[in-house]
């Protein structure tokens, strides 16, 4: 049994359980696929996947060899990326939440460039949920997100203090007027998408609040949801640093809410067993210390 078989065998469990398809990621036959799956079998005299019809179901031994499958990967690629890079900083993979890829990632990935000129800092900005996966994938090495993360086996540690507001058109209610808990709840809501961390965030408070809301509009684009306020089409509950320029422009107008307070924390999160290199620490400590060194952004520019 070989790192090759290990890889073989987490292809096709990352593509459908399609030996067809993972042949196709691997640049491999499908019949030799095929065959390193039945040396894997008789290696360890258990049946991996159970072969119904020309399709591949994975057995209890085999979702247990994917735990350990898993493991090793993740270990094993740290360590050629950790030794092929030992005098370098190298390639260092990040994820960002919408948020937090939109209005700071630039500044931090900058920064860095600038303090470790030929460093290559690979970024991908997505819902949080769908961070968290690749990061248990190993393809990101850590990711900075809104909220905390779900599960033990990745370690979080706040970094950052954010504040959601409630913005409307100027002409529904009057810059900083209080709303009550059941004006507020009758509002027709533009809400960020299910999985992003200011979504999760709203959805905690109004629950503790006693109340649930369902939009008329989810987007994952911040300037969609500003733009149907400035419509006219309903409120949104936003980062305060991403309307600024709206609020400025007075092209909304930005409310309270009796009883409910949007604090979150931002957050940097990696894998419990992921080795950070020298490059991914230097990078996060850039992250934790950015409002110290360097003004923060106050507006995304697109108002």
């Amino acid at each position: 049994m070989t790192i090759r078989h290990i890889k073989i065998f987490l292809a096709i469990c990352e593509n459908d359980f399609n030996t067809t398809r993972a042949a196709q990621v691997l640049h491999m036959s499908q019949p030799a696929v095929s065959l390193s799956i039945r040396e894997l079998e008789q290696y360890y005299g258990v049946a991996l996947f159970d072969r119904i019809g020309r399709r591949l179901k994975i057995t209890q031994a085999g979702l247990r060899f994917r735990d350990y499958a898993l493991h090793i990967a993740r270990l094993f690629d740290d360590m050629e990326k950790g030794m092929k890079d030992w005098d370098a900083f190298g390639l260092i993979r990040v994820g960002a939440s919408i948020t937090i890829g939109a209005q700071f990632l630039p500044g931090y990935v900058r920064a860095f460039y600038n303090r470790y000129p030929g460093t290559q800092v690979r970024a991908l900005v997505a819902p949080t949920d769908q961070l968290e996966e690749k990061i248990r994938q190993n393809i990101l090495d850590f990711a900075l997100i809104e909220g905390a993360p779900h599960g033990d086996d990745l370690v979080s540690e706040s970094y950052m203090e954010d504040e959601l507001i409630v913005i409307c058109p100027p002409d529904t209610f009057p810059p900083g007027t209080r709303l009550s808990l059941e004006t507020f709840r009758q509002q027709n809501f533009l809400l960020r998408e299910k999985g992003s961390g200011t979504r999760e965030v709203f959805d905690h408070m109004t629950a503790s609040a006693g109340f649930t809301v369902t939009p008329i509009w989810e987007a994952m684009s911040t300037t969609a949801l500003v733009n149907a306020v400035i419509s006219g089409l309903g409120i949104a509950v936003l980062p305060h640093r991403m309307v600024i320029g709206p609020l400025e422009k007075g092209l909304v107008s930005a409310v309270q809410v009796e009883g409910l307070s949007f604090h979150r924390q931002f957050y940097i999160i990696y894998h419990r067993e992921k080795y950070l290199t020298t490059g991914a620490r230097a990078f996060l400590d850039l992250c934790r210390n950015y409002e110290l060194d360097y003004p923060l952004p106050k507006s995304n520019g697109l108002f």
